[in-house]
């Protein structure tokens, strides 16, 4: 049975009470919000899990059941802010994959606790050596995400425009409809034609009429002409003929026996795998050779050959 999602401390749970609201801080272990608010209410306390030193205003909304997982991804956001080199930053692909690596491993040793001290010392050290670079490419980075909230805002833009041209059309739309309705109504009472005739003149484009008691269309109550039946025809293989306008060239079953494929070089095992074998390149070559042998220009019929 999985393990129900609540507060380890005053063990509420989301069963008890479904409009609970986890917190999760640096340490990676989730509180409840009211838990945050009677151990935290002066600020700052500990973690009452692992003992951990933490601020009231560290907590976030847990957005993970797995709070390994909340935590893992918090310190990545954090690494990741300062180690921003990009590709074109190193002289070799090689370089770029060995830096990748230190990174993921940075981030392994301070998600699980392993040599955190000494983590958190080559960190500082990275950011105190590559300080200028690190500030170059956040402004970078920033350029880059102003460009692309330019192009978001310029769509969000178009499909504000885009309903608002749809709302426009179905309020014309219906506007028009209490307008034919209400000069139907005055007509019938104003009128001395059938009425037949008056509301066949005031028939919409598009409204299908009615055809006896059977009406055309989607209506609740109504019966329905029934849709024309399509009598479609099962398919059938016609294998082709292939006129090769020469001696028939021999079967590919039969290029083994009788000796055409003692020189041909056998197929690789990666060509095998692929389907491929050695009998097809020879099967194609005497198609070639023997194809048009029996062809004369200045013949026109079948016949006089």
């Amino acid at each position: 049975m999985m393990e129900e999602k609540g507060c380890p401390r005053c063990k509420t749970t989301k069963y008890r009470n479904p409009n609970l609201k986890l917190l999760v801080n640096v340490c990676g272990h989730s509180l409840c919000e009211n838990c945050v608010e009677i151990l935290f209410g002066r600020g700052s306390g500990t973690c009452p899990q692992c003992n951990t030193a933490l601020r009231r205003t560290q907590f976030r909304t847990q957005l993970f059941e797995n709070a390994t997982l909340e935590k893992e991804i918090d310190i990545r956001r954090k690494i990741l802010r300062d180690f921003n080199k990009q590709e074109d930053d190193f002289g070799s692909l090689n370089e770029y994959n060995d830096y990748l690596e230190m990174v993921e491993t940075i981030i392994f040793n301070l998600s699980n606790g392993i040599d955190v001290e000494a983590t958190r010392r080559q960190v500082e050290a990275y950011k105190k050596d590559n300080k200028d670079l690190i500030q170059k490419n956040k402004f970078k980075e920033s350029e880059d995400m102003n460009l692309i909230n330019q192009l978001l805002r310029a769509e969000q833009d178009q499909d504000v425009e885009r309903r608002q041209e749809i709302m426009f059309l179905e309020r014309k739309k219906e506007n028009e409809k209490i307008r034919n309705k209400e000069s139907l109504l005055d007509e019938l009472m104003a009128s001395d034609a059938p009425a037949d005739q008056v509301i066949a003149s005031h028939q919409q484009p598009g409204v299908e009429p009615v055809v006896g008691k059977v009406k055309v269309g989607s209506s609740f109550g109504e019966t329905f002409i029934p849709a024309p039946q399509v009598q479609e025809l099962v398919y059938e293989y016609i294998c082709r003929g292939i006129d090769y306008l020469g001696p028939s060239p021999p079967v590919l079953q039969e290029l083994d026996s009788k000796g055409f494929t003692r020189h041909v070089r056998p197929a690789s095992p990666q060509s095998l795998g692929g389907g491929f074998t050695h009998d097809m390149p020879c099967h194609r070559a005497l198609q070639e050779a023997l194809s048009g042998l029996f062809f004369f220009p200045h013949y026109t019929r079948m016949e006089d050959r």
